[in-house]
């Protein structure tokens, strides 16, 4: 018998699941998609949707290979996305990027008689900087007159949270962390309040859409509009006037504490240029095919790790500094940098039904190599975290570290004494090399020339 593990993420679609044999990822094909997966592969569909690079690619495995457990009608192999990120995550950017492929994918399926039968944002993953769907059996054969059953969730999932970011705060993106299934349309009308009232976009696909649902929420019987033809012609427009109002959502990436970091940091020319001289070494010392940039603020040293060829992530705390980072990717066509928003003191947690359903940050790794670049100080003095948990909680992430120690009388954390009282005697060199010598064993000290720093490359003592 192989060894088969089925994923926790996918247990709610009864067309299929996701599940691990000897460590591959494949996907059931249950018999009730049976007619839905031909007209996919028959249609023009699937092949119309690889070449836009909006689908994920797959290969049928043999009928002797399939999950011996389930007995499913088919199954496939999905090519591997590098890293799986989650929407709360995500840059607006990322986030508008999503939504308006989830539009034209369905304008596609249309296209070939199908049409999506659900708009999860967890649907879509990004390689490569471009947006793509993951989930092949997201397709149903339409029906003419039928009217689209996922445009509630699109609306949950990718109108609500980006009509909050623009037009109330952009950190009300995280409302999706709390809303696993998208932000609740009730509550989006009430917190954009009159913006969802004057916006005519928006008084449809939120207001009366929130409106509509609260009327009848109580009723045991189906809604008479549930019963109501939708001509292809109307769901077309329907289509357009999401995609034209998603397309006019915009966010400036401005006025945040770090968006502009490298215009204000004790860094000379001479030494910042030093500094990536040293990261570039290092990197290059491990090889890495996997890098994670913790604090990487607009990517400056995540793309020397990406140089090197390796899939790069690079999570911060700000989100303009993460838009930046993002919109700076766009501009590289395939540049294999994965700007994402993370507070390390908050990481994400695994979430869902069991805790299972969306992995936390430490479940998705460990990555070949973690880069934690002018970051010590924000955690241990910022955030009162011991140097002992930052070296814990660093060596479960990563193989290989690449850190740099700020001083005490380094001004960058001079300035955090400047609002709060230095009770952290331990936080010296020589403390810091003791508490991550437990669990790394350091290779490299390398100063930073016209610096109080010094870049360290240490290999994890973690048996995985």
């Amino acid at each position: 018998m192989p060894d088969t593990e089925h994923l926790p993420s996918s247990f709610r679609d009864p067309s299929g699941f996701l599940f691990h044999r000897d460590g591959v990822l494949l996907r059931a094909v249950n018999d009730c998609y049976k007619r839905h997966y031909e007209k996919l592969m028959q249609s023009g569909l699937y092949a119309q949707l690889i070449k836009d690079g909006l689908l994920v690619e797959h290969s049928e495995e043999p009928a002797a290979e399939a999950d011996p457990t389930a007995a499913p009608w088919k199954t496939i192999r999905p090519c591997l996305i590098p890293f799986i990120s989650y929407p709360y995550e995500w840059s607006f950017g990322q986030l508008k990027a999503a939504a308006m492929a989830t539009l034209r994918i369905q304008q596609i399926s249309l296209e070939h008689g199908m049409a999506l039968k659900d708009a999860s944002a967890y649907n879509i993953q990004f390689c490569g900087g471009k947006p793509v769907m993951i989930d092949t059996l997201s397709f149903e054969i339409y029906e003419e007159g039928s009217p689209w059953v996922a445009y509630r969730q699109f609306c949950q999932h990718f109108l609500a949270p980006l009509a909050l970011m623009a037009k109330r705060d952009i950190r009300m993106g995280q409302l999706l962390r709390l809303h696993i299934d998208g932000i609740p349309l009730d509550l989006a009308d009430e917190l954009l309040g009159i913006k969802a009232r004057v916006s005519p976009a928006l008084f449809m696909h939120i207001h009366l859409h929130a409106v509509s649902q609260k009327r009848y929420a109580q009723r045991s019987d189906k809604p008479a509009g549930a019963q109501r033809k939708v001509s292809r012609i109307a769901m077309l427009g329907l289509i357009d006037s999401l995609l034209s109002y998603v397309r006019k959502l915009d966010w400036s990436p401005s006025g945040t504490e770090w968006a502009d970091y490298y215009n204000d940091t004790n860094y000379s020319d001479a030494s910042l240029e030093e500094k990536k001289r040293i990261v570039a070494e290092l990197v290059g010392k491990v090889n890495p095919g996997a890098v994670w940039d913790l604090g990487a603020n607009t990517g400056v040293f995540s793309r020397i790790a990406a140089a090197s060829g390796a899939d790069t992530v690079a999570f911060d705390i700000d989100p303009a500094a993460v838009e930046i980072n993002y919109r700076e990717s766009q501009k590289q066509d395939g540049e294999a940098i994965l700007p994402l928003v993370m507070d390390l003191a908050n990481p994400s947690p695994g979430i869902g039904w069991a805790h299972g359903e969306r992995d936390s940050l430490s479940g998705r790794g460990p990555a070949d190599l973690v880069m934690a670049l002018a970051l010590i100080h924000h955690l241990c003095i910022s955030n009162n975290v011991p140097l002992g948990d930052v070296a814990t909680f660093l060596a479960g992430l990563a193989k290989h570290l690449i850190i740099e120690f700020v001083p005490k009388d380094d001004s960058q954390t001079a300035r955090l004494f400047v609002v709060r009282e230095d009770v952290f005697p331990d936080y010296t060199q020589e403390g810091f090399e003791a508490a991550f010598e437990r669990y790394f064993d350091i290779g490299e000290r390398i100063p930073v020339k016209d610096t109080k720093r010094t870049m360290y490359l240490m290999a994890s003592k973690v048996t995985r």
